[in-house]
């Protein structure tokens, strides 16, 4: 039986249309440009930095892919469902264990677990929320300001997965991936705008 989520009333009314225009822009935006190694654009100070993790449908066995919000603790890549136990990403992971994490520079297997030690869990938390940034305030709250009894609050609603990295896997950077041809294209449309600008300067100057 999962946990109630301790939001209030408004935040509450705005879950369902919430998950719903995230699953789209998640779908549409977030996950294609961090799979082809675009994910740093998506990394700001509101929304903090973002990845993207692959886990393993616990009931189709096919591949299933969620950016998240996430930061580095010990080691260790962590996340936290912000929608409960019963986010189908979080479910995937603790059935099978053996994930893939798509960083913003790196693409790493990894063996997840939930953190159940209460102090680990109470400083991860900490540290998580803090890196996602106004987004993290907005929907969890501040956690500067809370004691670690609400921290714990929130720990047990909203459960936190840490991910061990078991291997390197090629990423979009990496050499045969499509990073570079993207780079390339980048800096030939840099000096084709460079050129574009000095002609229409000199001629301006005759």
């Amino acid at each position: 039986m999962s946990t109630p989520l301790p939001y209030g009333p408004a935040m509450t009314a705005l879950l369902e249309p919430m998950r719903k225009a995230f699953l789209l822009l998640n779908r549409t935006i977030a996950a294609p440009l961090i799979r082809n190694g675009a994910g740093p654009l998506l990394s700001t100070r509101t929304a903090g930095s973002l990845l993207v993790l692959r886990t393993t449908g616990r009931t189709t066995g096919k591949v299933r892919e969620a950016p998240l919000g996430y930061a580095l603790v010990d080691g260790r890549v962590v996340v936290i469902a912000g929608y409960g136990r019963d986010a189908h990403w979080f479910r995937n992971a603790v059935a099978c264990p053996d994930v893939e994490v798509l960083l913003p520079g790196a693409v790493l297997a990894g063996h997840a677990e939930e953190i159940a030690d209460p102090d680990e869990r109470r400083a991860a938390c900490r540290t998580l929320l803090t890196a996602m940034g106004v987004v993290g305030t907005w929907t969890l709250g501040d956690v500067r300001g809370k004691t670690d009894a609400e921290v714990d609050l929130l720990t047990e609603a909203f459960p936190l997965l840490a991910i061990t990295p078991t291997a390197v896997r090629p990423g979009p950077f990496d050499p045969g991936g499509v990073g570079p041809r993207l780079t390339s294209a980048l800096w030939m449309l840099t000096a084709a705008g460079a050129f574009a600008v000095r002609r229409t300067t000199r001629s301006r100057a005759r």
